[in-house]
């Protein structure tokens, strides 16, 4: 059976380890987007993890989604990445920058422009802004010439990424933002070539992949996906059928993986992993389930097939999961007062474990 911490060679890059860290918003960006040193020593504490995906990064202002979160669109944003990925680098580890278009899943408050998405159809609850939570406004609906430049948007901030000193990139299409909304049921209302029959609702993700891959190539760029998952109040029709037509069109391109979160029930998501003939990374929990993910979990999905397995909140609370892992020592819970409240404190902070102690 395939063993967790047996080395894997994804793409280019040659990983020590099946342990990835999954991409987490931890909002300890400056207000305009920049990386901080605070960063650059959070994500080098983790450099064991055969790869880290980091935190979402939008890829154009409109794209931001709450406040603190970083971008990848200006030269400052660009360079102050720079630090980040040589920590990661001087600590022996590997980075790929998420790129996260948040879509509907904004506000002007934050981003000073009305939100864009692909129907004037308001997200439910509530989103971040600088003045505190405030209800998701209704977005503006894309027009047709409009969305081929966001599909592109992806692109440009992988270009950036790479020039910043990632690995590579993966798109964020999960979790009810913008890749997400375009494949959504209701989110989706379009009558155009970009909504209606699954052909349509799955171009965008398609031709986000494409330019990206174009961009910096395919083996340095991945997608992640939460098939079923109603994240930001989206629906899917006939999920099952859907991600296999768009698997089916990344699988032309030859991406570097696919990363899917343990939104479905387990025969789709099986079903879906034998339709995907490359690397699959998964991610066995809900993202702010209330199950952590540990060993059990991951080789249950090592031994059905999967090729990497990514953590998240393990990694919060335990800069050494990977050797924990390895010496099947104690995972330490993470503090969920402290996920999104900026300073040290919960981010910095957490020890590695102590022996004998």
């Amino acid at each position: 059976m395939t063993d967790l911490l047996q080395p894997y060679h994804l793409g280019g890059l040659a990983l020590p380890n099946r342990v990835v860290m999954a991409p987490m918003s931890r909002v300890r960006a400056t207000p305009t987007g920049e990386a901080t040193p605070l960063m650059s020593s959070y994500y080098a504490q983790r450099a064991t993890a055969g790869l880290i995906i980091s935190e979402g990064a939008h890829p154009s202002g409109v794209g931001q989604s709450n406040v603190g979160t970083p971008g990848l669109h200006t030269d400052a944003q660009e360079a102050a990445w720079k630090p980040v990925t040589a920590a990661v680098h001087a600590n022996g580890g590997r980075i790929f920058a998420q790129i996260m278009h948040s879509g509907r899943v904004s506000h002007p408050d934050t981003t000073g422009v009305r939100p864009v998405g692909p129907s004037a159809v308001a997200a439910p609850g509530e989103v971040f802004t600088p003045s505190g939570p405030q209800p998701v406004p209704v977005p503006r609906a894309l027009a047709t010439e409009e969305v081929p430049e966001h599909a592109h948007s992806y692109a440009r901030a992988a270009s950036r990424a790479v020039r910043a000193g990632f690995d590579g990139v993966e798109l964020h299409g999960a979790n009810g933002y913008l890749v997400s909304q375009f494949l959504s049921s209701n989110a989706n209302l379009r009558t155009d070539s970009y909504g209606g029959p699954v052909a349509n609702r799955i171009r965008f993700a398609v031709e986000a992949a494409e330019a990206t891959a174009d961009a910096v190539g395919a083996d340095r760029t991945g997608i992640r996906l939460s098939p079923a998952g109603a994240f930001w109040g989206v629906e899917e029709q006939d999920t099952l059928g859907l991600y296999t037509a768009l698997l089916r069109e990344l699988t032309r391109l030859d991406l570097a993986y696919v990363h899917l979160e343990g939104t479905a029930d387990e025969d789709l998501l099986l079903r879906l992993r034998r339709a995907w003939p490359s690397a699959l990374i998964m991610n066995p929990s809900l993202p702010m389930g209330p199950e952590q993910v540990g060993r059990a979990e991951a080789d249950h999905w090592l031994g059905l097939g999967a090729d990497l397995i990514s953590f998240g909140r393990a990694f919060i609370a335990n800069p050494d999961l990977v050797e924990r892992l390895r010496g099947e020592l104690p995972v330490a819970p993470a503090d969920g007062d402290t996920y999104y409240q900026g300073g040290e404190q919960g981010y910095l902070t957490y020890p590695t474990y102590q022996y004998g102690g």
